[in-house]
């Protein structure tokens, strides 16, 4: 399931996946969570997959590709925590694929990962004026 953190940063929206995730908890979680986010064009979304995360039901995957894939414009940042070498390694693997910038951060970095979602200077150097 996917259930949502309440200690996040203004402008920002936390989940954490937990036991298995499947495409009702994007449905029903993730993506309402999300969709004030959407409309303004700025998600900045941290992702917890703690030890509790046991995996992603086939359907999830698609739910997520479907959430980021039909609003390409409107993600800034994702950050992504976990400890699972694999999925530091697929997300450096996959990451020209994802809309917007996402980085890993391992468990114990979990302010930090809040702290890169609301730093603007981190952003696009598109809006520089330099």
């Amino acid at each position: 399931m996917i259930r949502v953190l309440d200690d996040m940063p203004p402008g920002t929206v936390g989940v954490e996946a937990v036991g298995k995730v499947t495409a009702d908890d994007y449905r029903d979680v993730l993506g309402p969570v999300v969709q004030d986010a959407l409309a303004r064009k700025d998600v900045r979304l941290l992702y917890v997959l703690g030890k509790e995360f046991d995996s992603y039901a086939p359907s999830a995957a698609w739910e997520d590709t479907k959430l980021w894939a039909g609003h390409l414009k409107g993600w800034k940042k994702v950050a992504v925590v976990s400890d699972a070498d694999w999925l530091e390694h697929s997300v450096k693997a996959f990451a020209w694929l994802v809309p917007g910038d996402i980085k890993v951060f391992e468990t114990d970095e979990v302010q930090e990962a809040k702290r890169w979602l609301v730093d603007l200077d981190d952003d696009d150097d598109d809006d520089d004026d330099d």
